[in-house]
């Protein structure tokens, strides 16, 4: 590449020169630059996929906060050494900003297909996608594979597990409440009734949080567009998963929130495949359809501040949180029919 080529790969890293790159593979002997280009998908837009004379690769910088990418590190450390499942790994981070203003990770890019590109996506039959719904679900019973003695979070100081300080169910609760506070400061379309109705599903799942279970790692943001795909046979299997910036341990069954939603209807068979193939056919714990519909109410309050606090994605001003999020939480009801 040209000494003297530039581009804005993405909104949050702004313009970056060939040179700034070859200086962030050289701080850890990735080889030379060969090409670049903006990673597909993704919200924030930090990652660059780069390819150079050694392998290729993903630039992720600029961090959201302090500590994201040592917390990210650290997951994919846990999932690389003690799971059958593939993420990132070796995890370099480059703490100076002397080279682009900001911190940056650099880690191998995983082999397969990012389902977050649209063209992808646009290839793919009915058949496809109910393949990798079910490859999804059995993906994740190995990210599961990990075992932990206590529900714990990541202690950005001792750059390891702490206790919650809680019982797992009172700290789940106030972190429901927390974002369930942050949607009613973020937008007055988050009503007391509102309120009224989260804390009615947190009543009634209550008991089911307190039903014992084996921590594992939940990574929270789990969906197709944090996995990479490879087509098996005649299906197809996860090959990777990554952004793992938001990981904790806990109860493994919050990770199938976000793609309950995302496949959305409870007649499709993607919901199905999905639930079918993490749970291995055998019963949840008691009370999965109450602790699921709390888990998806949590879900979609993260979703909503992000939205009502950026002006995105909500387009009606008067719609309430439980107008949206009610369809959701009826979710719950059809993937507890094991």
């Amino acid at each position: 590449m040209s000494d003297e080529f530039t581009r804005e790969y993405s909104g949050r890293l702004g313009v970056l020169t060939d040179v700034q790159l070859q200086s962030a593979l050289a701080r850890f002997g990735c080889g030379t630059l060969l090409a670049a280009e903006s990673a597909p998908g993704g919200l924030f837009g930090q990652n660059v996929f780069l390819t150079t004379t050694t392998g290729k690769y993903v630039l992720r910088g600029n961090p959201h906060y302090d500590g994201q990418f040592e917390r990210e590190r650290y997951f994919c450390g846990l999932v690389h050494d003690r799971t059958e499942a593939r993420a990132p790994w070796p995890f370099f981070i480059e703490k100076s900003a002397e080279i682009f203003g900001w911190s940056f990770a650099l880690m191998p890019l995983l082999s397969g297909v990012h389902l977050s590109n649209s063209r992808v996506r646009q290839s793919l039959t009915a058949e496809d996608r109910v393949g990798i719904a079910g490859a999804m679900g059995r993906h994740l019973t190995f990210i599961q594979q990990a075992k932990f003695d206590a529900p714990a979070v990541y202690d950005h100081p001792s750059g390891d597990l702490a206790s919650l300080g809680l019982p797992y169910a009172d700290w789940f609760v106030e972190r429901t409440r927390d974002w369930l506070r942050r949607c009613l400061q973020a937008s007055a379309a988050t009503t007391s009734a509102d309120e009224a109705w989260v804390e009615s599903l947190i009543a009634a799942a209550h008991p089911s949080l307190c039903e014992p279970f084996t921590p594992v790692l939940v990574h929270t943001d789990y969906a197709e567009g944090n996995v990479v795909a490879e087509r098996v046979g005649e299906g197809w299997q996860i090959s990777g998963v990554f952004d793992l910036g938001e990981a904790y341990v806990g109860d493994g069954d919050y990770d199938l929130a976000r793609l309950a939603c995302a496949y959305g209807r409870p007649d499709d068979g993607r919901l199905r495949a999905f639930v079918d193939a993490y749970t291995g056919g055998s019963p949840p714990r008691t009370g999965f359809r109450e602790r699921l519909a709390l888990y998806i109410v949590a879900d979609r309050l993260i979703i909503r501040e992000y939205g009502q606090r950026n002006g995105v994605w909500f387009t009606d001003p008067q719609q309430t949180f439980r107008a949206w999020a009610e369809l959701f939480v009826a979710l719950a009801e059809a993937a507890a029919r094991v």
